[in-house]
């Protein structure tokens, strides 16, 4: 044999001997795959809502803001969505007729006062001629009810004048609370009566949910009654809240009672006119937790069931306090909290301190 070909065979008996060993010896166990688990997170049961009403953000206290006088709207100074505070000038209506009739109302002073100042005189007069015994008493009464008459005239005048000047600062229209301009329902030019509404102003400070409620379900609805409230805008953060008020009378259009619902700590996602949903839960089972009845197993004849640590990865039996079994799954009241991982399926399969791979039931893996 060619001294070539025994090398090659040499080197193909080496490389086969090393694979025979590889794959035999040493006696070690092969390696097992991590193997993936569908993962849950208990439900707490006040988070499944018996009914959800949809509403808006709004402030507790609104004002509707108007002139205290007639006139043509000069400027507007805000516009919706504007952040006011208190005493803060918004409109102004124009001003000249105002200013007339303050000074129609000065000029009917000065008159009130010269007509008094002559039946002043006119009394002194006739009081020296009674005295003289020239008159009658008749007449000296009758020319003190003149001056009387001409005082009470010159009061007149005056409270008549105060009017006319506190009109005139009424043609300015102010802030009477901090807060947010909602509506506004008159524009630059337009003429206004007196108490006519102009814009409308939210109060900063309370904030709450207004929905409506069928008149069939408006008995459960009272004051006092706790609720969850959640932003449409930012779903999965929910508030704890209260029936504030329920209107005790319906719609007679939609046969609807409009309900007031406060937010008990809301945050920056709370705001005014964003859409909220209101869930109505049972108050008796706002402690229990929900896990399907796939995940339940036991420990030692008492029901468990298999905590994964997210970190390692690795599950543990842990023994749990059943509820109710439901259709939709058994309820929990001790031994699991809402931020733990539970295994959902193939819980007979594990054993303690295994590895998994958890994944949610999106198919999206978990991780800490």
């Amino acid at each position: 044999m060619p001294r070539r070909s025994r090398t090659l065979a040499a080197v193909a008996f080496v490389s086969l001997f090393a694979l025979l060993a590889a794959g035999c010896g040493g006696g070690g166990k092969p390696v097992e795959a991590v193997k993936p688990a569908i993962v849950v997170r208990p439900v707490p049961l006040e988070a499944m809502a018996i009914e959800t009403y949809a509403g808006d953000v709004r402030a507790r206290v609104h004002s509707a803001l108007g002139f205290r006088v007639g006139g043509k709207i000069e400027q507007r100074l805000v516009d919706v969505g504007a952040r006011v505070r208190k005493g803060q000038t918004l409109a102004e209506l124009a001003p000249e007729d105002l200013e007339l009739q303050a000074g129609a109302a000065q000029a009917a002073v000065a008159s009130a006062e010269a007509n008094l100042a002559l039946a002043d005189a006119e009394l002194e007069r006739h009081r020296q001629l009674l005295d003289r015994k020239y008159i009658s008493q008749a007449l000296f009464d009758a020319r003190a009810n003149q001056q009387k008459a001409a005082a009470a005239a010159l009061e007149q005048a005056r409270a008549q004048l105060e009017v006319a000047r506190n009109q005139s600062a009424y043609t300015t229209l102010l802030a009477t609370a901090n807060g947010v301009i909602t509506t506004i329902s008159a524009e630059v030019g337009q003429v206004v009566a007196a108490g006519q509404a102009i814009m409308t102003l939210a109060h900063s400070g309370e904030l709450e949910v207004a929905i409506d409620v069928p008149e069939s379900r408006i008995g459960e609805f009272k004051p006092g009654r706790t609720v969850i409230a959640e932003m449409w805008a930012a779903s999965g953060k929910r508030y704890p809240a209260r029936i504030r008020e329920v209107s005790p009378q319906a719609d007679p259009a939609t046969r609807t009672s409009a309900v007031r619902v406060a937010l008990d700590a809301p945050d920056g996602d709370v705001q005014l006119g964003r859409t909220a949903r209101i869930y109505l839960t049972d108050a008796a089972r706002a402690s229990s937790l929900l896990l399907p009845l796939s995940s339940i197993h036991e420990k030692e004849g008492k029901p468990a069931v298999w905590v994964v640590d997210p970190a390692t990865r690795k599950v543990a039996l842990r023994e749990v306090t059943l509820g109710i079994y439901r259709e939709d799954g058994a309820t929990v009241t001790a031994g699991i909290a809402a931020s733990d991982w539970v295994v959902a399926n193939g819980v007979h399969k594990l054993q303690p301190g295994q590895t998994i791979k958890p994944i949610d039931r999106d198919n999206r893996p978990v991780t800490p």
